[in-house]
């Protein structure tokens, strides 16, 4: 089991995003995802749901625009408690090295500081949190390059 830290940079390769910064939320279920363009096209089976993920503020960035045929809607209460309906996609989030597919929630967090939540549904039987370190698995990840 790895220890990770209360913040950290970690990378998407599927969505062509790397060295993000990411916010560790044991208090969160699922992982949330900020988004700068989330839109439903279409109804029913043809619906296609576009995505932009993060915007140029957030290291990372890319722009490119992403389109899921296979998400889920879900009412979620926020931690500000309002509730409100997201959608939900599945992702490959890369830590440690290792690829792990979950369960992301899209949003959109302009004016927070970190784009990304990593919640408990990924973190649980896999990681152990210090709340006083910080960029584990990128520092995991810049030795293992350092050391080719």
């Amino acid at each position: 089991m790895e220890i990770i830290g209360r913040k950290d940079l970690v990378s998407f390769p599927a969505f062509g995003l790397f060295s993000v910064p990411v916010k560790i939320d044991s208090g969160a279920y699922t992982s949330s995802m900020h988004c700068s363009k989330i839109e439903l096209i279409g109804e029913g089976e043809n619906a296609e749901l576009h995505v932009i993920f993060l915007d140029e503020k957030y290291q990372g960035f890319t722009g490119k625009e992403f389109v899921f045929n296979k998400f889920k809607e879900k009412r979620v209460k926020s931690s500000n408690g309002q509730s409100q309906l997201r959608y939900f996609i599945t992702g490959t989030i890369r830590i440690f090295d290792k690829d792990y597919e979950t369960l992301f929630s899209l949003t959109q967090r302009t004016g927070l500081r970190n784009p990304i939540l990593l919640g408990r549904k990924l973190l649980n039987k896999r990681f152990l949190i210090d709340s006083s370190k910080i960029n584990c698995s990128f520092e995991f990840e810049k030795q293992k390059v350092q050391s080719k």
